[in-house]
């Protein structure tokens, strides 16, 4: 099993965060960076962890932040059977 559909069993979804920031040497413009991961709602820590390294390291100051979070996998589409295809 790959490590995306392991996440996606544990109750990660796929999280997307539009991030608006200032460019360091003109702060009257506005960047767009798009961020996307695996995460856990509503705590989101894989984001919170990825926008604490953002202001620490990085010139550029945020703007703004919109995320949007969609559970690929849940409880109601996932369902063990008991099965198998023979080919040949």
């Amino acid at each position: 099993m790959n490590k995306d559909m392991e996440l996606q069993l544990k109750g990660y979804g796929l999280t997307t965060a539009h991030i608006l920031y200032r460019m360091p040497d003109h702060p009257t413009i506005l960047q767009t960076f798009v961020w996307q991961a695996y995460d856990l709602a509503p705590d989101f820590p894989e984001m919170k962890t990825f926008l604490k390294f953002w202001q620490q390291k990085l010139d550029g100051p945020l703007h703004s932040v919109r995320y949007f979070h969609r559970k690929l996998i849940s409880a109601s589409e996932w369902r063990g059977l008991r099965g198998e295809f023979i080919l040949n």
